[in-house]
């Protein structure tokens, strides 16, 4: 991928857990955090500080924008519907949820392609595991990695301070 075909976060366009096309540039000027989710795992609790930090900061520009991802232990194996009733039932999430995508492989998602050769983790550019957030400022770069053991309550300070 050369930085001429992809020169920002906002060429990206990605299916919403309805099937609806959205374009990244529809969060132009936000400071974003996506992070590759899933149901039946380990760090599904962090469904709820993500919320919470959407909350909170929502009005200052931040928006997270969630990822159901079935690669890591088949975590996330229910249809978009079933997806979403599970995170507004059990979290109450009103934030942005996508259709389903793969993260790593030769059918990854265009964005997370991206995101990865943006912003290396511990296995390189691979991702690890459901629940890596990826932290965009308002001008639209890749700022930080965070792994999926850090809660989302942990990056709050880094988050505040870049909105």
């Amino acid at each position: 991928m050369s930085e001429k075909a992809i020169p920002s976060i906002y060429t990206f366009e990605a299916l919403d857990i309805k099937g609806n096309h959205v374009s990244l540039k529809d969060y132009q000027d936000k400071t974003l955090l996506i992070v590759n989710t899933a149901s039946k795992c380990g760090f599904t609790p962090q469904y709820a500080g993500l919320e919470k930090m959407y909350q909170k900061y929502k009005d200052r520009g931040l928006v997270v924008l969630g990822f159901p991802c079935n690669q890591f232990g088949k975590q996330e194996s229910g249809s978009s519907s079933e997806i979403s009733e599970f995170c507004e039932i059990n979290y109450g999430v009103t934030f942005p949820i996508f259709d389903k995508v793969d993260v790593n492989g030769k059918h990854a998602h265009p964005l997370f392609e991206y995101l990865k050769s943006k912003l290396g983790g511990f296995l390189g550019s691979r991702i690890k595991w459901n629940f890596t957030k990826f932290v965009i400022d308002k001008n639209g770069n890749p700022v930080k990695r965070f792994s999926p053991m850090t809660k989302p309550e942990d990056m709050e300070k880094f988050v505040k301070k870049i909105l």
